[in-house]
């Protein structure tokens, strides 16, 4: 049988930044299964700039990091690409993939899972209407347009204030498309505040907060929508229906973790962020399976998936090479204000850093780190939960820690 001493499900942001962390650690045979025909996964979709700053010092488009980021491996022999390939099923770390060649069965000492995320489709919202052409998630409406040079619609209403769902009012704009507006289901927007100002207030595209489509009406192709406000407990107001005319819907509702194959081998998911539970390596509920990006939770910047996968890689290295060292683990807890945390688990003795999103606005606030032991507070002037909050702790801080640790943002 065939074997590796790692295998990376998904040759995205996340996977080639794993294969590098692994290699620097020490790795000398590594396999990236990739389903598409190139590496870089959506990022090779999404020609927009605004990637890279964290990660370059520099702004680039998502194919050009992607590049950047595979001319770091490309000329390493330890590291191999398979592309156009499907993994189907994992048992006992062994790998099926499915290609043009046929079935191969891999083993491997460990696996990184870096599939990424999926989008909310239609029929996940309970939008009524019939069933029209015209309706389309804002990705894959990016990817006929970007990828295939199509554009799906001329007068345009997007649900949704994610930023692809923003990116892409922006870019049907100066393709010659009319964007009416963009209707958001939360009193906040779901999208960085740099593309609230550049992706709408730019183009004065109005942005409806408190709203979502009732229902979509066509024969054969969209013809209007029913936009409809609802209360502050996201409830349908009755009588705030309003007729919008367009010939194209595009749904930012929302993305999804694509963890079914873990799922199949019993690997816990957390409830919240639909990925695994992960400790500070990375290393999931099942021993040897490492998770990160967006298949581990939903990252607002491509820099921060990055830095996740290199540390899941170096970390499955360290598995791999029988250097992990065990220390007294230590559970996250979140209560007031926090949505979720990522790693939901520790071990005691290294630096650590941790991500997290809040479930409302804060305004002027701080974030309360607590537990027997520790008791710390940082302070934040506004937190919203589109954006991902990082904190880091000294192993100094958290030494004298017995039991969980505590987190909750206090306005």
């Amino acid at each position: 049988m065939e074997k590796h001493q790692l295998v990376i499900i998904g040759g995205g942001s996340a996977g080639i930044a794993a294969a590098l962390g692994a290699y620097e650690n020490g790795l000398e045979d590594i396999l990236i299964v990739e389903r598409e025909a190139e590496y870089g996964g959506i990022l090779q979709q999404c020609i927009h700039n605004g990637f890279g700053l964290h990660t370059f010092n520099e702004e680039l488009s998502g194919p050009a990091y992607a590049e950047k980021y595979y001319n770091l491996i490309k000329d390493k022999d330890a590291i191999k690409f398979i592309f156009n390939s499907t993994v189907t099923k994992i048992k006992d770390k062994v790998v099926t993939v499915q290609n043009e060649e046929g079935i191969r069965h891999i083993e491997a000492d460990a696996i990184v899972i870096s599939t990424g995320c999926r989008e909310r489709p239609a029929g996940a919202i309970g939008m009524k209407g019939n069933r029209c052409e015209g309706v389309y998630t804002a990705g894959t409406a990016q990817k006929y347009l970007n990828k295939e040079g199509y554009l799906v619609g001329k007068k345009v209403f997007i649900l949704g204030s994610g930023d692809i769902g923003l990116i892409m009012a922006r870019r049907m704009t100066l393709e010659g498309a009319k964007v009416i507006g963009v209707a958001e289901l939360q009193p906040y927007s779901n999208g960085l505040a740099r593309n609230i100002k550049q992706c709408l207030e730019d183009f004065d595209i109005p942005l409806y907060l408190s709203h979502t489509v009732e229902s979509v009406h066509g024969k054969g192709r969209l013809e209007y929508i029913t936009l409809i406000e609802v209360d502050d407990k996201l409830h349908k107001i009755e009588g705030s229906e309003q007729k919008i005319e367009c010939d194209c819907l595009l749904l930012s509702v929302g993305l999804i973790p694509e963890n079914t194959l873990i799922e199949e081998i019993g690997v816990k998911l957390d409830p919240r962020t639909k990925g695994a539970i992960v400790d500070d390596r990375y290393m999931t509920s099942v021993e040897g399976i490492f998770a990160c990006g967006n298949a581990l939770h939903v990252h607002d910047l491509v820099d921060y998936v990055s830095q996740e996968g290199k540390k899941a890689g170096k970390s499955a290295a360290d598995y791999v090479l029988n250097r992990n060292v065990e220390t007294e683990t230590v559970v996250n807890h979140v209560t007031n204000g926090v949505s979720y945390m990522v790693p939901q688990s520790f071990h005691k003795g290294r630096d650590l850093e941790f991500m997290f999103r809040v479930n409302r606005v804060f305004k002027e606030s701080y974030i309360h780190i607590y537990g027997e032991g520790l008791d710390k507070k940082i302070k934040k002037l506004g937190i919203v939960p589109s954006e991902m909050q990082k904190v880091s702790l000294k192993k100094e801080e958290l030494e004298n820690l017995k039991g969980e640790l505590n987190w909750e943002v206090i306005e």
